[in-house]
């Protein structure tokens, strides 16, 4: 696919979703979660996160099913495999699919099954701030020929024989360039991600006085973002943290700083406790294989530093 976007999109439909069904998804996320929902005429329903993995809660997940219900997409956050076999459970149980946003999870995993082998489809990203990129694109998984057929035919305007149009497609092919930037991309993916969680395991081990990542058991992290949380729940110190880690050469940035619910494109009022907390409180700092142990101090040092000033 051209994009991790239009792999969304694209999954939606063809795994059957259609105008007027629900998708229950994370409100704390990229907007495109709950965009590429609309755009296949289905309707987002916004469900809390789990505060340890910052990835949607399956109870209050199952607590929003209705009869017009038709899937469930949990988001590999940062590089956190979500509860997926605790979500394969509430979809047999209510009889709705289960689809994953892989856009941020390459090569994480529970129980040693990597993201994408769970859902009925799964969509990576390879947009250029990912683990790893073609410079731009996405990749839609399943096991099903039919879903993937469908799949081939909706990204290239509904045809698979020129001119002989099946479907209303689209033009969402990813071009030559990009695949092959990506084929070369794949093969390094596994050794950047180990460095990743080397570089994850440092600052664990040497950040103070704030709250690191939590992977939960059995599962892999791949540390899209090493995000830590700034305790209080006030905006405002958060950024003033930042601020200090931006004065001692720390780069850092917030991902997300307004949940999906709360912009202006949805506009919607919902208790989302948890998802308003994280707002006020993450900050995601470097981790990108390419850091050396003197740039990871730097950080860890600052971190500890500003911690102490602040908290």
């Amino acid at each position: 696919m051209n994009s991790g976007t239009s792999a969304l999109h694209l999954g939606f439909i063809a795994a059957g979703i259609k105008a007027g069904d629900e998708v229950i998804v994370p409100s704390f996320s990229f907007a495109a979660t709950a965009n590429s929902v609309v755009l296949a005429g289905a309707v987002p329903v916004f469900a809390d996160i789990d505060p340890k993995t910052f990835n949607l809660d399956p109870d209050h997940a199952q607590s929003l099913i209705t009869s017009k219900t038709k899937a469930i997409m949990p988001v590999h956050l940062y590089g956190h495999i979500a509860a997926m076999d605790r979500f394969a459970e509430i979809g047999k149980k209510h009889g709705v699919q289960i689809i994953e946003d892989a856009a941020q999870g390459h090569l994480a995993s529970l129980n040693g099954k990597n993201s994408g082998e769970f859902g009925t489809v799964a969509s990576f990203s390879f947009y250029p701030t990912k683990n790893m990129t073609a410079g731009e694109g996405g990749m839609v998984v399943t096991e099903s020929a039919e879903t993937a057929r469908m799949l081939r035919l909706l990204r290239n305007q509904g045809q698979e024989i020129r001119y002989r149009n099946e479907v209303i497609g689209f033009n969402t092919r990813m071009t030559d360039i990009h695949a092959a930037i990506g084929r070369v991309q794949l093969a390094k993916l596994p050794g950047w991600t180990k460095q990743r969680q080397e570089n994850a395991a440092f600052l664990d081990a040497n950040i103070k006085g704030v709250v690191t990542p939590f992977v939960a058991p059995g599962s892999t992290h791949s540390y899209h973002q090493y995000t830590i949380r700034v305790p209080g729940n006030n905006a405002a110190v958060r950024d003033k943290f930042m601020e200090e880690l931006t004065k001692r050469g720390v780069g850092c940035g917030v991902y997300y700083p307004t949940p999906i619910h709360r912009l202006p494109s949805f506009n919607l009022k919902l208790d989302l406790p948890e998802s308003e907390k994280m707002v006020n409180e993450c900050i995601s700092l470097p981790v990108h294989p390419s850091l050396t142990k003197d740039e990871l101090a730097t950080v860890a040092n600052a971190v500890t530093e500003v911690a102490g000033l602040l908290l």
